[in-house]
């Protein structure tokens, strides 16, 4: 299958950084499909020679595995071609439909990796242009939108030239092979669900945590904060995933339509529940990893007095036959104590314990980050006692090494679908607004709030509000077990 992959945004970090390495890689695998050519688009003059000297200069950044060598890359580089593009200009447009029409490939892949803002504009002129068909694709990359109207605002102008099933949301969380892998845990085997329910799980916790701060992207970040960046898309999906209905097929929609169900589901915020359910973490000087570390006030391009969330720790129920009454503990945030992303499924502990001093219940850890598995935590006998007393053990399973030779990245494993048309894992547009919908009253209320976010010490595990909202329910976060 042939295809063509245009990047709006040719030349920005997320190419460089993650799309161009995960490309080469599905290359290096034999993963990518035969006849492709990529393109780079940007708004600075560069031949296609120089752009590919531009990407060799930069993969000396990827880490020394994913790294090609100078073979490796020469052959690579001949799918990169480059060129010069002003998004507003209508005559540039149709000198990418010239560039695209010169054989006409099976499929044509509109990346857009550039700020949001531009995503209706570059819609608009690829409509306008003609740039359009049934094997035209668009890539949408988070945040999609800043708050409800304008990701509504945002997919109007999408839907006017793309349909639906060509508008690929894309959450490169989804494309995490634990993730995957949640499908398979639950719908696969018979052992969990009939466990997956309320009279079984006594709390569901999401933790995405980062031990970096915000860099250079203070300005970004101070738009946008933690419940924008990371709850209203990654964290938010995840749940779907893990508290979704078993759906009638693997079809992308009979999916997407039972994580649309959990998402309208959720219990409603209103000011008050806001008030008590809700925390939101800024974070001050610390040490990570040994290393002093500066405040978010004074990171590089934050503005002064700064009421930005960098954590944000909620509780929340979906109100279903299913899981009403099970809270589910959603929690991010920069400058935490690891850089670490899991789901924690807390089962209830026996109705009556026969052995002495036990009380440890049963838990489930999926781990996202940094590497991929599952953990299955057990109460097993030592046999070392007449009076026995039971003690923790793990089932644990790596996935990269269960599996060596078969793993590959999200975002290698997402260009792949999107290029092949596979959707399962992507978010589809009604999804990502009833997301928005939920989130805009804790920002809402956050507005009328003068008390702003509660201060954490950078390498801490967030603000100890965290810990007491879930100990309300006689509960701990993971690291507290």
């Amino acid at each position: 299958m042939s295809f063509d992959l245009v990047f709006f945004g040719g030349t920005g970090d997320l190419t460089w950084r993650k799309l161009l390495p995960a490309l080469f890689q599905a290359w290096r695998h034999h993963k990518l499909p035969e006849g492709g050519r990529i393109l780079a688009v940007a708004r600075d003059e560069r031949s296609d020679d120089e752009y590919r000297a531009f990407v060799r200069e930069r993969f000396a950044a990827v880490e020394s595995s994913k790294r090609p060598n100078d073979a490796e890359f020469d052959e690579f580089a001949q799918l990169l071609h480059y060129r010069r593009m002003d998004l507003s200009k209508p005559e540039d447009y149709a000198g990418l439909k010239a560039w695209l029409a010169e054989r006409g490939a099976d499929t044509a892949l509109m990346y857009l990796a550039t700020s949001p803002y531009l995503f209706p504009v570059i819609c608009e002129q690829l409509g306008a242009a003609g740039i359009v068909g049934p094997h035209v694709r668009i890539v949408l990359e988070k945040p999609l939108g800043h708050d409800l109207a304008s990701a509504q605002q945002i997919n109007r102008v999408v839907r006017s030239v793309f349909d639906e099933r060509q508008a690929l949301r894309i959450d490169h969380y989804l494309g995490k092979p634990a993730v995957q892998n949640l499908m398979a845990l639950r719908f696969g085997n018979a052992l969990f669900e009939p466990l997956w329910r309320r009279e079984w799980i006594a709390n569901i916790q999401i933790t995405l945590a980062e031990s970096l701060g915000v860099g250079t992207r203070g300005d970004y970040y101070d738009r946008t904060g933690a419940l924008r960046d990371m709850i209203q898309n990654h964290a938010l999906q995840l749940l779907t995933m893990i508290a979704m209905e078993p759906p009638s097929s693997s079809a992308a929609d009979a999916i997407r339509d039972e994580k649309l169900k959990v998402l309208r589901s959720l219990r409603p915020f209103t000011p008050e529940t806001v008030a008590r359910d809700v925390v939101r973490g800024q974070y001050r000087a610390g040490s990570v990893e040994g290393q002093a570390v500066p405040g978010y006030l004074d990171e590089v391009k934050v503005p002064a007095g700064s009421r930005c969330e960098t954590f944000v720790a909620l509780r929340t129920e979906i109100q279903n036959w299913r899981w009403a009454g099970v809270p589910f503990y959603l929690r991010t945030g920069k400058r935490l104590a690891e850089q670490d992303a899991h789901i924690v499924v807390n089962f209830r502990e026996v109705p009556h314990p026969i052995f002495p001093g036990t009380r440890r219940a049963n838990r489930l850890v999926i781990k996202l980050q940094p590497e991929d598995g599952l953990e299955l935590h057990l109460l097993a006998a030592t046999g070392g006692s007449t009076n026995e007393v039971l003690s923790p053990v793990s089932l644990d399973l790596d996935f990269d090494k269960a599996f060596p030779s078969e793993r590959v990245g999200a975002y290698e494993r997402l260009l792949l679908d999107a290029i092949a048309g596979r959707l399962n894992l992507f978010v589809r547009s009604d999804e990502q607004e009833q997301a928005w919908r939920w989130v805009e009253p804790v920002l809402d209320a956050w507005d009328n709030d003068p008390t702003g976010p509660r201060p954490y010490a950078a390498g801490s595990w967030g603000p100890a509000a965290a810990s007491a909202l879930v100990a309300r329910d006689s509960c701990a976060w993971a690291e507290e077990q």
